[in-house]
């Protein structure tokens, strides 16, 4: 094989890569959005939303990212029944949520580690990271879910959310649900 055939090889294989890659990677994970593009989402097919808020400098959050966000199962489930929205919490830019915009004033662009906390964040009530915000089909905030959670206990918050709650749901129905409830995710 003289170099001219094998460098035509190579490239044919890097072209085909580089095409193949996005649309593999697009149908293998989450399908993340901003919070703005997901209450407009609702607009047109309500569906509940499952915003992830993280930090940069938060170990929990990375775990999360990499053993929970990343089971096929957990993937599958979300993109199924919720917009999923991630928001880092430390975040410079500004969200407009019910008509009002929250933004971080105290953001430093030279800060290492931690940063200012951004104002959506306290407003959603969010005080742990990671935090799990759930908000029904007209974008009010049902609950945060505040901790690292494994693809087999987010199952539990995922279908209780998704199937069961409705507005005034008792504590109750909650704690029948979360006693009887049997995990499927793998």
């Amino acid at each position: 094989m003289t170099l001219r055939s094998i460098t035509k090889v190579f490239l044919t294989f890097a072209a085909l890569a580089t095409f193949a890659a996005p649309s593999v990677a697009q149908h293998s994970g989450i399908n993340w959005m901003s919070l703005e593009e997901a209450v407009q989402a609702q607009q047109d097919e309500p569906r509940k939303i499952m915003m992830d808020v993280y930090t940069q400098w938060c170990g929990p959050c990375k775990m999360m990212m990499r053993n929970t966000f990343t089971n096929a199962d957990v993937i599958a489930y979300i993109n199924a029944n919720y917009y999923a929205v991630k928001f880092d919490a430390e975040s410079q830019g500004p969200v407009t949520y019910q008509d009002k915009t929250f933004e971080n004033p105290g953001w430093n662009p030279n800060a290492r580690g931690r940063n200012s906390t951004h104002q959506l964040s306290r407003a959603l009530g969010v005080n742990a990271y990671p935090t799990l915000v759930y908000f029904d089909e007209n974008a009010n905030v049902i609950a945060p879910i505040a901790g690292y959670k494994t693809p087999g206990q987010l199952e539990l918050y995922l279908k209780f959310f998704a199937n069961h709650y409705k507005e005034g749901v008792q504590q109750q129905e909650w704690e029948k649900f979360r006693d009887t409830f049997q995990p499927s995710f793998q």
